[in-house]
């Protein structure tokens, strides 16, 4: 009876399952741990052994390291196998695992987790699941199988020009023949693709004699603008003249020449270019602006030297009161036109710097020679001269206002360098249009022109909504007043 009472008192105080401690050798996460430090020594050593990459890894089960089981039964099963049992089979050393197959690309569970096509690592599901900075995503395991043609012995002339339309490499060195690399440019051309038909020209132009390709584009206009743009953006200028040349191009021949004085950075050595360029055979319109080129200038040389003369003497005025900005050298035509008619105004029709001088000596339309003056002297507020450029005189000696730009481009201009209301009134009624003198003198408080033009049109209601938009007890008040009550009468 005692024996059964201490039976089952050993039954009531005994456990199978052991507290936990840090030195516990069983628990399942040492041996996971174990199991995981094996494997790497594993493949530590088989990485030392410099073996072919067509063997496969296996485990002590016998099964390829790295496949689906395997990775299941490491994570899952840690306690299957003791440590020392693990530790014996490794110390067998390289006879071991020399004879054991090995695969060089296995996809293991974790690879597909982590997106890869070629088992780079051993990792267990696990490192698989835990691995949140790597990107999870299933590999592409089957591809199409014209990803694995050769293409650089297996494309035609067309394939080839579909594909690099599709963005894909393609290497063009199998085309040797001239006849291939002719019906790979035609392809090119059927396309439409200009950055394909591009291409093919490089290759050519790189493949080809220069007479043979010059001969075979000839006949290829569409290839043949292709190339010399080509060759004008990346600056190939002697290659460019060859072919201009070989196609009897000689006006093209010549402004290509003309071009190179865009590099040319010394303003003497600029000049004696330009000078040797009107000999070119240029068409007549373009031999004249050669010529004006080379006279402008020649033009801008002198007054540059001159005018930098006054300034650093101090000897002017107005360089004093409005120092340059700039220099006049190889400022367009117009630009320099303003500089004349800013600092050089009122100097005879003689002098190169003269406005008027260089008015006649390039034609320049009275359009173009108004708007510039206009602006270059209402820039001073000098509106006395603004006067004078706009009052003509005719064969009986009566003068008249006269704007070919039209006066609401004065009246515009006049506004923008701060003219006085007094100015732009005597400019706002010389406009025709009646709206749009309306619109203006409302708009720049012109207030005096709008009560005019009111009165005039005899048009009693705007009259006096109008009054309510001028100051109560101003003389535009009182005008509108005497106008509204003169309406009355009559």
């Amino acid at each position: 009876m005692s024996r059964v009472r201490a039976d089952e008192e050993e039954y009531w105080h005994s456990s199978k399952f052991r507290a936990f401690t840090f030195d516990d050798e069983d628990d399942e996460l040492s041996q996971l741990k174990e199991s995981k430090r094996a494997v790497n020594s594993l493949r530590d050593i088989v990485d030392d052994d410099d073996d072919d990459d067509d063997l496969e890894r296996v485990s002590w089960s016998g099964e390829p390291v790295g496949s689906i089981s395997w990775s299941i039964k490491e994570t899952a099963s840690g306690s299957t196998g003791s440590l020392d049992g693990r530790d014996s089979s490794l110390q067998k050393g390289p006879s071991s695992y020399a004879a054991l197959p090995k695969q060089a690309s296995s996809y293991s569970l974790s690879s597909l987790f982590k997106g890869r096509n070629k088992l780079s690592s051993f990792q267990s599901l696990s490192d698989a699941l835990t691995d949140t900075g790597i990107k999870n995503y299933a590999p592409e395991l089957r591809r199409p199988k014209a990803e694995y043609k050769d293409y650089s012995s297996d494309w035609s002339p067309k394939d080839t020009v579909r594909r690099m339309q599709r963005g894909k490499i393609c290497s063009l060195e199998r085309f040797r023949s001239l006849q291939d690399k002719l019906v790979l440019l035609d392809e090119a051309v059927a396309g439409h693709d200009g950055n394909v038909i591009t291409a093919v020209l490089i290759f050519l132009k790189r493949t080809l004699r220069r007479e043979i390709l010059f001969r075979e584009l000839e006949v290829r206009q569409v290839a043949l603008c292709h190339l010399i743009h080509f060759l004008r953006e990346m600056g190939e200028q002697k290659f460019l003249l060859d072919l201009l040349r070989f196609l009897d191009r000689t006006e093209e021949v010549a402004l290509s020449q003309y071009r190179e004085h865009l590099n040319i950075q010394d303003v003497e050595k600029r000049r004696e270019f330009l000078k040797g360029c009107i000999g070119l055979p240029f068409s007549a319109e373009d031999t004249s602006h050669i010529q004006d080129h080379y006279t402008l200038l020649e033009r801008q040389i002198i007054i540059e030297a001159n005018d930098r003369h006054l300034e650093m003497a101090g000897q002017s005025e107005l360089f004093r009161k409005y120092p340059r900005k700039a220099s006049i050298l190889n400022m367009p035509l117009v630009t320099t036109l303003f500089y004349s008619c800013f600092y050089h105004y009122t100097e005879a029709e003689g002098m190169f710097s003269s406005p008027t001088n260089l008015k006649k000596t390039f034609k320049i339309p009275d359009k173009q020679y108004v708007l510039t003056a206009l602006a270059a002297r209402a820039k001073l507020r000098a509106w006395g001269d603004v006067d004078a450029l706009l009052t003509t005189k005719n064969w009986l000696g009566y003068t008249k206002k006269k704007a070919p730009i039209g006066f609401h481009r004065v009246v515009e201009i006049l506004q923008r360098n701060n003219a006085p209301v007094q100015v732009l009134q005597e400019y706002v009624r010389l406009v025709e249009d009646v709206e749009t003198r309306l619109n203006l003198a409302s708009k720049y408080k012109c207030h005096d022109v709008v009560i005019e033009t009111y009165r005039d049109l005899k048009d009693r209601v705007q009259l006096t909504a109008y009054k309510c938009k001028v100051e109560r007890g101003s003389a535009e008040e009182e005008k509108i007043q005497s106008i509204l009550s003169n309406m009355v009468k009559n």
